[in-house]
This record gives structure tokens, C-alpha cells and sequence, in this order.
């Protein structure tokens, strides 16, 4: 009865954490009315969420978010580097393909998603099968250093966390 009622407690908390930010003053009003929208949101989309996925290592997700965080504070001077004191014309572009072993169609989206947060890639597409996944770098002088990073600080991450 109580899955019924909150189907998505973390969803449920988010959103009343998310009205109050945005709100940006803790009233009873607020409050009650957060609290609504964080039970009637989960409810109206539950259908939509069949699948739920599973994260199988909780604390590996906190391990996982301070990693993306450092990795994009270091790309952002990496990238400022580049783009201030690098000539256009030694600029290394690359597309670089990465063979995926995540199957969770939720794990590649964050996958995909974290390439994308972080300044100087961009992941431009998924294969049809979802085994490969096509990342242009900014500026490498080594393809396949950058493709054993993401395999080796992102996916394996993943893979710890989603399955």
C-alpha cells in the first residue's frame, strides 16, 4: 500500500527539496504544498517508470559524483587553456569511438550524459545496438588515452553502481 502512495520517495523528497529552492523561503504553506506535489508527481508518472533501475552500490554513487565534479573542474581549466594559449592550428580534434560494456539503459545515459558535462568532449551518438559510443574530444594528442579514461574513471563506476 505505502509503494502505491509514494511509488518514488527519493523522487517525492527531490521535488519538495526543488519547490523550496525555488520558492526560496521554508513556509507551512511551502511546505504543504511541496509536499503535495512530491506525492502527486510519483504518482501520475509511476506508470511511466516500469523499469525502475536498481543502483546496487549507494555510497559508489556519492564516490561517482565527487569524481564527474573534479574531472569537470579540471577539464574547465584545461579547456580555458586551450582555447587562450593554443593556436587553432595545433588543435588535435578527434572522434573517438568507445565500445561500451554497460547495459543498462539507464547507466549509458549517465554515461553520456557525464561525457557531454565535461568541457572538451561531447558524446554524439550511440551505436543501434548501444555497443559503441561515438565522443569528439576537443584537443588530444592520444585518441586512445582519452577512451581508457572514460572506460576506466566513468563505466566501471557505472558498472559497479547499475549492475
Amino acid at each position: 500500500m505505502l509503494r502505491r502512495l509514494v511509488p518514488h520517495p527519493l523522487l517525492s523528497l527531490l521535488l519538495l527539496v526543488v519547490w523550496i529552492l525555488l520558492v526560496n523561503k521554508i513556509t507551512v504553506g511551502n511546505l504543504l504544498l511541496g509536499g503535495v506535489l512530491g506525492l502527486l508527481v510519483p504518482i501520475f508518472t509511476a506508470p511511466y517508470w516500469p523499469d525502475r533501475p536498481v543502483v546496487h552500490r549507494p555510497l559508489k554513487v556519492a564516490e561517482y559524483i565527487l569524481v564527474v565534479l573534479w574531472d569537470i573542474l579540471v577539464a574547465n581549466v584545461q579547456v580555458a587553456f586551450i582555447v587562450l594559449f593554443k593556436p587553432n592550428a595545433k588543435i588535435e580534434s578527434h572522434w573517438i569511438n568507445v565500445p561500451l560494456e554497460l547495459t543498462s539503459a539507464e547507466a549509458i545515459t549517465v554515461l553520456a550524459g557525464t561525457i557531454t558535462m565535461t568541457p572538451g568532449t561531447v558524446s554524439a551518438v550511440l551505436s543501434a545496438d548501444a555497443g559503441n559510443i561515438l565522443v569528439h574530444c576537443l584537443h588530444t594528442d592520444d585518441p586512445d588515452a582519452v577512451r581508457d579514461d572514460i572506460k576506466s574513471r566513468y563505466e566501471r563506476r557505472l558498472k559497479e553502481i547499475f549492475q
